[in-house]
């Protein structure tokens, strides 16, 4: 992390910190009755849904700050609840944000995050209206739950899917994950070096995939502008095969794929090509893309496709069928829950 201007922690203390960030924070939604500066937030709902999640981002597990810049960190921190709100059809409007915070940060460092995080929630509406700071013996922990409203009558679930529904996706896969295989190349190659100039160049698009990913409130208004409700939904966070077994897997149902019709982008090809890797496992198995995975009634077919940015990949199927991709030759392969899992032991 560059060092500019350091600011210890331990001049402002607790309270002071929590004031200096936050101090400048407005809320502007009005299910938000009262936010920072109390012993909880209040929200009310009145007669909508209330949709809560949460994550938790660990150094070293989730994220390496020797690329990772902590503007980025802190958006992509508050993307990441977001996109979990938007995978249930719904509108993210509260998020609180809880840090642990080792001795080698600055209120500097904090402010970057900070940054990150209001500029997230700007983007997309939503008010940061509590959180809590302790110390960390162990680096950076970034924790954050987001709260969210949906009609009763429009809320999705993972576990609504049916036969012949069609399985949409959205944007396209597996650059997030050619965008961390860059950063942990580049990282290796100047491994030591103070100074060094990675090589970037014409691959922009699958960095900011990684660095600064993006939820799709847009899919969300624009299906809700052409009243499709799906059946089931969810967001690609841990690749697409992992995402589509759980749809099936609490849906009981079977599903088709088709290889020639992910959406794949071309710097992630390039990139796949680059490293010999596979490009469809990338796209399968990669994660972090933050798309949105769902189905719909055959019924929608039509209004669907005229849709930007919405790809139809396959169909649902009866249970006893299995959930199989079909290659560009044909060749059914069982799709395999092959996502990252950082409780692993690799």
């Amino acid at each position: 992390m560059e060092q500019k201007k350091r600011t210890e922690i331990s001049t402002l203390g607790e309270f002071g910190l929590i004031n200096h960030l936050t101090d400048k924070i407005k809320l502007k939604n009005t299910s938000s009755v009262k936010g920072i500066g109390d012993d909880a937030a209040v929200v009310d709902y009145k007669d909508k849904q209330v949709l809560v999640t949460t994550d938790l981002l660990l150094e070293g597990v989730h994220f390496d700050l020797t690329y990772v810049p902590l503007k980025h960190l802190g958006y992509k921190s508050a993307i990441v609840n977001f996109s979990d709100i938007y995978a249930m059809n719904g509108q993210p409007k509260q998020m609180t944000v809880s840090l642990g915070i080792s001795k080698r940060f600055s209120i500097e460092d904090l402010e970057e995050i900070y940054s990150g995080l209001q500029l997230a929630c700007d983007v997309y509406g939503v008010d940061l209206v509590g959180g809590d700071t302790s110390a960390s013996m162990t680096g950076l922990t970034i924790s954050i739950t987001c709260l969210g409203e949906v009609e009763k009558e429009k809320i999705v679930y993972r576990n609504g899917a049916k036969e012949n529904d069609l399985i949409c996706v959205s944007g396209d896969l597996g650059a997030a994950y050619m965008g961390l295989q860059l950063l942990e190349r580049e990282k290796k190659v100047f491994s030591g070096e103070k100074v060094f100039k990675p090589a970037f160049e014409g691959k922009e698009y699958i960095l900011e995939r990684q660095l600064k990913p993006e939820a799709r409130k847009d899919i969300i208004k624009e299906l809700s502008e052409h009243h499709i409700v799906p059946t089931s939904m969810m967001d690609i966070s841990d690749g697409l095969s992992s995402e589509l077994l759980h749809i099936c897997n609490q849906s009981h149902t079977g599903c088709r794929i088709y290889e020639d019709r992910i959406p794949i982008d071309y710097q992630t090809a390039t990139m796949a090509e680059e490293f010999n890797m596979s490009l469809i496992t990338a796209a399968l198995n990669g994660g972090e893309d933050y798309e949105l995975l769902f189905t719909i009634p055959l019924s929608a077919h039509d209004e669907i496709i005229t849709i930007p940015g919405i790809r139809i990949i396959g169909h649902i199927t009866k249970k006893d069928l299995g959930c199989y991709m079909i290659t560009r030759d044909g060749t059914e392969i069982a799709l395999k829950a092959q996502g990252w899992n950082s409780l692993s032991e690799e």
